[in-house]
């Protein structure tokens, strides 16, 4: 099972990784906080201090065309926002 889908790059994330020391990443649905920390320890090298994760449902949406309605569901996911130790940081960019 894949654990870390993708980081989560914005510029709210952004400041929050400069003021905080925090990053947000999408992450499987069934995955826990335990699974969490291990997998961001493995895959970066990183000390992580605690996670926090979020659930977002798919919501509902419609839109009225000429053929009638069309309903439709936004993709749900699991959020994960990794708190690391002072000193520690991700660098995304490294790779590019």
């Amino acid at each position: 099972m894949n654990i870390i889908i993708k980081p989560i790059i914005t510029e709210k994330m952004s400041g929050i990784a400069d003021k905080m020391n925090r990053y947000g990443f999408v992450v499987h649905e069934d995955a826990n906080k335990i699974q969490i920390k291990d997998a961001i320890k493995e895959l970066y090298g990183v000390t992580v201090e605690s996670v926090n994760t979020q659930r977002y449902i798919g919501k509902v949406k419609m839109r009225n065309t000429k053929n009638g309605f069309n309903i439709g569901l936004k993709g749900r996911c699991k959020k994960a926002i990794v708190t690391l130790k002072d000193g520690d940081t991700i660098d995304f960019y490294s790779n590019i």
